[in-house]
């Protein structure tokens, strides 16, 4: 394998923002929406916790056994040799005995059955021989084995689930273990979003000479919602600066988040920027990133702005690396300190030039017991069908000179990224 040295170095010096300073300038400036509401817990899947959820009892609420077998007193056992002992009744989940384990006897048990007063220690039954009221325990049992300890799980009146906490089914399950049928969640994030540009047609209408069908709206339609935002679309804005400028304000009004795709470069009829700058504040506008180097982020009022490049790729890239967190951290979430990458084997060469931080679409595939990746061979920004034949974005470091087959690259999985 070749050196990897050449993508794994510190970032080169650029007078444009980095990927790592525009997230971090995001994050620090942006606090969480307070308002809450009660929800069934059916009805929870997706939500933010707003309260912690505490324990109302121990977890689980007895000591049980973990297998099917015998409960016994361990110091029944005669240390290195075969033990046998009497048979006195039987344990089944929901089901207790009712009497009290002694000195050379055991009880018949099922996974999930409480222990018996007297026991402390379960014998798996593939682990014995019986004979008819008889069971017989080889050696080499240890103290409290196959068993579960009151409490171990959540104990009684501790934090199950802390405020902030985005339920998945997992937590919908712990919840419903504790009994608990409703629950305080933050309200829903509410996102206006539009396209800008005259060339931009809606789905249904015929296209006229130079228009396309606009596209974007459609994919953060589909990100927004997978977010569990509250989605406010309003529509194609054209490149007029009374239209954008109304258009702002009126996203600002009622709204949490705005997101605008296209305007925001340098272009005569791009004039987001210079808006945005009338109605509110610009915080960065310029990336050291491919593709999505031109990126808005500020306010207007108490809405933040996200203003996305137009074209398609660089619009989900964007939103990936930079207004998801943002989103989640109003949300009332607290992302990871960065996204996670995996470290896996280039399949290709892959020419890049030292400057800036690139994300190409790859595809990651086990090839001979090693998992590799390679690019798409259609990288253009305005190639969205590359983004559905992906499973992964190849992040390429500032400082990359380029990939040789072999070298070490790190990758997002797509998968719970959009």
């Amino acid at each position: 394998m070749s050196d990897t040295t050449s993508c794994q170095s510190p970032a080169l010096d650029d007078p444009s923002l980095s990927a790592d300073e525009a997230r971090q300038r995001m994050l620090e400036g942006i606090t969480p929406i307070t308002q809450a509401e009660k929800v069934p817990v059916r009805s929870a899947l997706g939500r933010i916790l707003a309260a912690d959820v505490i324990a109302p009892y121990d977890v689980p609420a007895h000591d049980n056994s973990a297998m099917d077998g015998y409960a016994i007193r361990y110091d029944s056992l005669a240390g290195d040799a075969e033990t046998a002992l009497t048979v006195v009744g039987s344990a089944f989940a929901g089901s207790a005995f009712s009497g009290q384990v002694g000195a050379g006897q055991a009880v018949r048990i099922m996974t999930g059955a409480v222990l018996p007063a007297g026991a402390d220690t379960v014998i798996v039954q593939e682990a014995t021989r019986v004979e008819g009221n008889t069971v017989f325990v080889p050696s080499g049992q240890k103290l409290r084995q196959n068993t579960r300890r009151a409490g171990e799980d959540l104990a009684r009146n501790s934090v199950a689930l802390a405020a902030g906490k985005r339920i998945g089914p997992a937590e919908l399950g712990l919840i419903a273990s504790l009994g608990i049928a409703e629950l305080s969640v933050r309200r829903r994030l509410r996102v206006a979003f539009f396209s800008t540009g005259d060339e931009l047609a809606s789905i249904g209408s015929p296209l006229a000479p130079g228009q396309v069908y606009d596209s974007n709206r459609y994919t953060l339609y589909g990100l927004l919602t997978r977010l569990g935002a509250d989605i406010i679309d309003l529509g194609v804005v054209p490149d007029r600066p009374e239209a954008l400028e109304a258009a702002l304000r009126e996203a600002a009004g009622m709204a949490d988040a705005i997101i605008t795709t296209g305007g925001v470069s340098v272009g005569e009829a791009d004039f987001v920027r210079d808006i945005l700058a009338r109605l509110g504040e610009i915080r960065f506008w310029k990336l050291k990133i491919k593709p999505g180097r031109p990126m808005a982020f500020g306010k207007i009022g108490n809405a933040w702005l996200f203003g996305l490049p137009g074209n398609p790729v660089a619009v989900m890239v964007n939103y990936a690396q930079f207004a998801l967190d943002a989103l989640l951290r109003l949300s009332g979430v607290d992302p990871l300190p960065e996204r996670p990458l995996l470290s896996v084997e280039a399949a290709n060469v892959i020419k890049k030039q030292p400057g800036r931080r690139e994300y190409l679409r790859g595809a990651v595939a086990l090839v001979d017991g090693r998992w590799q990746v390679r690019t798409m061979s259609h990288q253009g920004s305005g190639i969205l069908r590359s983004m559905s034949e992906a499973n992964c974005l190849v992040v390429l470091p500032e400082a990359c000179a380029g990939v040789q087959p072999g070298d070490s690259v790190q990758v997002q999985l797509f998968d719970g990224l959009y």
